[in-house]
């Protein structure tokens, strides 16, 4: 149930047989000079739809905008602040749950440190707050290099590389421009640099010559069983 597609009595039908909602979060943020901005937004809502596809679920608008503070200097990246996120988190959950929903998957395709900490803050201040509740945070990248860890050929792959390109070959093709060059930016341990695209010029953390979009589909049918997996468990005790 895709609920941006559905009418006022479709959502209050579907009450009736799901209690379970699936929030996606993303980002704009740099990925390269081959992929969009919003490669993080599609890779989450797209599994949030296959996983609709096998079971009763609630699939929340994408949220499009999250923290993301090592490519802030990079032209095209959007961030918010942590504080921003986890509100919206946090609203978003409470509304859903007014309406009588009681279960949450919150997947975040955007894999940047400081934003899947607050969101996994938000989540257990909402389980104090509503305890009624039961919440899921994940991160979609995670679930993709572990599950898919057969299909991977470059070793330390994390952003705009093999992972990421085979995504939106299989989801978007036409967003795709290309390849880049393979990259693996080294940051300096312990110092906080200012001019973090000087250490990270070309925006890849990997190699997106390895890329497939038959390696696309296969990540995304996996990372979406799971997802199946973990509402099937949300929806089975109470946690």
């Amino acid at each position: 149930m895709i609920i941006e597609e559905m009418t006022m009595p479709e959502f209050e039908a579907g009450l009736k047989s799901c209690a379970t909602a699936y929030i996606p979060f993303g980002s704009v943020e740099e990925h390269g000079s081959h992929l969009p901005l919003s490669t993080d937004t599609i890779e989450a809502y797209e599994v949030g739809k296959r996983a609709a596809r096998q079971i009763p679920l609630f699939v929340a608008p994408p949220i499009h905008y999250g923290s993301c503070r090592s490519t802030a200097c990079h032209p095209g990246t959007i961030s918010i602040s942590t504080g921003t996120l986890k509100a919206l988190l946090k609203d978003i959950v409470r509304s859903l749950h007014s309406h009588g929903l009681e279960n949450f998957v919150v997947l975040t395709g955007h894999a940047g440190g400081s934003h899947r900490m607050a969101l996994q803050d938000a989540g257990e201040e909402l389980l104090l707050e509503l305890s009624g509740i039961n919440i899921a945070v994940v991160t979609e990248f995670d679930l993709a290099k572990d599950l898919g860890a057969h299909l991977i050929e470059t070793r330390g792959d994390a952003h705009a590389g093999e992972i990421e390109t085979s995504r939106i070959m299989h989801s978007h093709p036409h967003l795709v421009k290309g390849t880049a060059p393979e990259e693996y930016p080294r940051f300096p341990t312990g110092i906080l640099v200012r001019d973090k695209r000087s250490f990270w010029p070309g925006g890849v953390w990997g190699n997106p010559a390895k890329a497939s979009a038959e390696k696309g589909e296969k990540l995304e049918s996996l990372v979406a069983d799971r997802v199946v997996e973990l509402v099937k468990a949300l929806e089975s005790r109470r946690w």
